[in-house]
């Protein structure tokens, strides 16, 4: 009886049709004589993504590769306009002006680095801890200068130093402490460090703010068991669970410090004989091609100085690789 039901539904069953040679069955996504799913998808992606392209080829790589070329060559009166390959870059890290700013700005950075991110760390310590509307204001108050552009910032911390008519030599006399030359030789780079200290804290605190309400909770309540104070969970426990986001916040504020422009520029002719055409090298390049027209020195310095910034950004990265979660 079941070789019966078997052949029974062995005769009821459609027969299976096999295609004939030459034949194509259309494949799974693909329409009859069109394209497939995952072509029209790359496609649409390219002609989504192609402004972005266009821009970015015309405004970064096109100039770029132009004033790389320009680095390699060498204009002069009595030679004209030549190929002189490296010859430029060889005399940028023998240049002593060229030297002497990026020892300034190292120097800069190592005072102004850690007061900057200490205070950012601080405040991020603070305003994470404190949950009240205070807190809020005080979260705003201390990023408000990032809002501010950094040509008006320096413009008003400039009116403030003014040594003629700025607030603060008026009450350094009215209090008998004499004038004070804020934009003089001695207290310059400090001025400096004041003004980007007061611009870019705000910054890299909330950057550090919000690493720490990622963290999970459970860890403070597991510490505060433990007998652990604000002191030691902010130490052992905060600063080093957020310790990436320190790393991240250390190299961008490394690589603006080797950038080190616009504060030197605007208060440039306020202070002229401190702030020197070279007193910084981003400065020095775009006096020499705004100024003296040496565009080709001064876009090989412009790319020595980029050399300069990736390979220091590259090492410090990987001595923190571990620190960062990079591997």
């Amino acid at each position: 009886m079941s070789l019966l039901r078997q052949q029974g539904s062995t005769a009821m069953a459609p027969p299976s049709v096999t295609p004939a040679k030459g034949l194509r069955t259309p494949m799974a996504g693909r329409r009859p004589g069109g394209l497939s799913a995952s072509t029209r998808h790359k496609g649409m992606g390219l002609l989504l993504v192609s402004p972005f392209l266009l821009l970015f080829l015309a405004f970064l790589v096109a100039p770029l590769a132009y004033a790389f070329w320009l680095s390699l060559r060498t204009s002069t009166l009595v030679g004209g306009d030549h190929f002189s390959w490296f010859a430029n870059y060889q005399q940028t890290f023998t240049d002593p002006q060229f030297l002497s700013g990026v020892r300034r700005v190292a120097v800069f950075g190592v005072v102004q680095i850690p007061l900057m991110l200490g205070l950012a760390l601080l405040g991020a310590l603070i305003i994470d801890e404190v949950s009240s509307k205070l807190a809020k204001v005080f979260r705003m108050t201390l990023f408000m200068p990032y809002a501010v552009p950094a040509v008006i910032g320096a413009l008003m911390w400039g009116f403030l130093y003014s040594p003629t008519f700025g607030p603060v030599n008026s009450i350094s006399n009215s209090l008998g402490l004499g004038k004070v030359d804020l934009l003089g030789h001695g207290l310059m780079l400090t001025s400096l460090g004041n003004i980007v200290t007061w611009q870019w804290t705000g910054y890299n605190m909330i950057v550090l703010y919000a690493a720490l309400q990622g963290l999970p909770r459970e860890v403070y309540e597991a510490a505060k068991l433990d007998g652990a104070g604000q002191l030691q969970t902010a130490l052992r426990i905060k600063i080093p669970m957020i310790s990436s986001a320190l790393v991240l916040t250390l190299m961008f504020t490394l690589i603006g410090t080797l950038q080190f422009f616009t504060e030197p520029r605007v208060l440039e002719k306020t202070a002229s004989s401190v702030i020197t055409p070279d007193y910084t090298p981003n400065l020095y390049a775009y006096n020499l091609a705004f100024q003296y027209s040496e565009f080709n020195y001064s876009a090989a310095i412009s790319f020595s100085l980029g050399a300069v910034v990736f390979i220091g950004s590259y090492f410090f990265l990987f001595a923190t690789r571990k620190r960062s979660g990079l591997k």
